[in-house]
């Protein structure tokens, strides 16, 4: 059996070692998780080489280990990084100062940039979720709240296009806003739909499966619809299909993406954050985790390039902040 590149002892898929499918169960039981130890995140951690992506051995940074919840990161225009953190947004700027940017949320899960600089996020409170715009202060607005007649289902990501926009998650499918218009499901039939992030070009969307095998892509269409669904890339971290243990993990953990420049996918999984090379290559993995050796994963949920010059990758999870100085630059032609 393998090990997972980057992450020592940790085995995959029904090669996996009981480490991970163990772990991984823990994570997702509700039994289980109440007697969850406490294991703070480490201060030790470092990426290993990938060509093009990262350099052997650069220092994977904690920033901040004691928040409530983490999720939902995007680079903001002046370098700084946003992430939801319970019902408000937190900023952490370049010099790693934290401060509240929007108090009330509405229980914001994923954020985007739009174009004309407004925070766009998928908003989860209780018989109120919608998508909407959160920021400047005044320009607060609902996008959209429903589809198709019916309520939306436990919003999870979104990524907004160049010409504004919004592709975004529920538990039903994938949906497109397109400017000024009504949102539509663009994608269904995936049980557990998750992250979704676009090429570089537009030319492609990406969404995770967590209870797949495959990280899946799907042709743009000009008026923003999609087809050509595909398998793009198989992902490390695998869940066993149909096995009756309640310790055996849940799902792969595939979660929150980001993309860079030069195409290359980033995926928050169950090993760390998974990345993939514009053909679907799995060329490395970023060995963000930490709980094993307590039986207790926790891991990344989303990832996000920000800094000045978009090389500063941040992973947000279990109510951490990491950071790790990247050669590959985010994609500058939009937030995320």
């Amino acid at each position: 059996m393998r090990s997972s590149a980057g992450v020592p002892g940790i085995r995959l898929r029904v090669s996996v070692s009981p480490w991970l499918v163990i772990v991984g169960g823990l994570l997702a039981g509700p039994v289980a998780a109440q007697q969850r130890p406490a294991v703070p995140p480490p201060t030790n951690l470092v990426a290993p080489g990938i060509p093009g992506v990262v350099a052997a051995g650069t220092p994977i940074e904690l920033v901040k280990g004691d928040f409530r919840r983490t999720e939902g990161p995007v680079g903001a225009p002046d370098g700084s990084l946003l992430f939801t953190e319970a019902d408000s947004i937190v900023r952490i700027d370049a010099r790693g100062g934290v401060s509240t940017f929007v108090e009330r949320s509405n229980q914001s899960n994923a954020l985007a940039f739009d174009a004309t600089g407004r925070l766009i996020s998928v908003q989860r409170a209780p018989k109120n979720e919608k998508v909407g715009v959160l920021y400047p202060a005044g320009s607060e607005a609902v996008l959209a709240d429903s589809v198709e007649g019916r309520p939306f289902s436990r919003l999870n990501d979104l990524v907004v296009d160049r010409r504004g926009g919004v592709y975004f998650t529920d538990a039903a499918g994938i949906y497109y806003l397109p400017p000024g218009g009504r949102a539509a499901r663009v994608v269904d039939g995936i049980p557990n739909p998750n992250g979704a992030i676009l090429s570089p070009d537009e030319k492609t969307l990406y969404a995770n499966d967590k209870d797949g095998e495959y990280l899946l892509a799907f042709d743009v269409r000009p008026d923003g619809t999609v087809g050509n669904r595909r398998n793009f890339a198989r992902y490390r971290s695998l869940r066993i299909a149909g096995h009756k243990d309640p310790l055996i993990a849940e799902d792969n953990g595939a979660d929150g993406m980001a993309v860079d420049n030069d195409g290359r996918v980033y995926v928050a999984t169950n090993v760390g954050i998974e990345v993939f090379s514009p053909a679907g290559e799995q060329i490395g993995t970023i060995p963000a985790i930490w709980g094993a050796e307590a039986f207790t994963l926790r891991k990344p949920q989303n990832v996000a390039f920000a800094g000045p010059d978009r090389k500063t990758l941040y992973m947000v999870g279990a109510g951490a902040v990491f950071k790790v100085r990247m050669l590959a630059q985010g994609i500058t032609t939009r937030a995320k």
